[in-house]
């Protein structure tokens, strides 16, 4: 069984066991995490698809780890302005998610 979740503005298909790395959450490390914005849920041949959610599904899951994924280098750059030439550097924080069960 496997089902599409959306949280902190983007989707992700998940199965019991996997291990999704979504926006940072509020909960500790260890707490439990409810994901009720179900968009499908599917079963081999079956699936029943939401609009927008499928209504009575949810998701749970326990929350493994937080940290911030790798640096990515972010340029602007003006032409013929040398002093609008700027190198950034951006991690964004993530929460690591053990996906526990399936509720349809």
């Amino acid at each position: 069984m496997y089902a599409v979740i959306e949280t902190g503005g983007q989707q992700f298909r998940v199965q019991v066991g996997d291990v999704v790395r979504v926006a940072r959450l509020a909960e500790d490390v260890g707490g439990a995490v409810l994901f009720d914005r179900v968009l499908m849920v599917g079963d081999g041949a079956q699936a029943r698809v939401g609009s927008p959610v499928v209504d009575g599904a949810a998701v749970r899951g326990t929350v493994v780890a937080h940290d911030r994924e790798r640096k990515i280098l972010v340029y602007t750059y003006k032409r013929r302005q040398n002093s609008n030439r700027k190198r950034q550097g951006h991690r964004q924080a993530f929460t690591a998610v053990r996906i526990e069960a399936i509720d349809a």
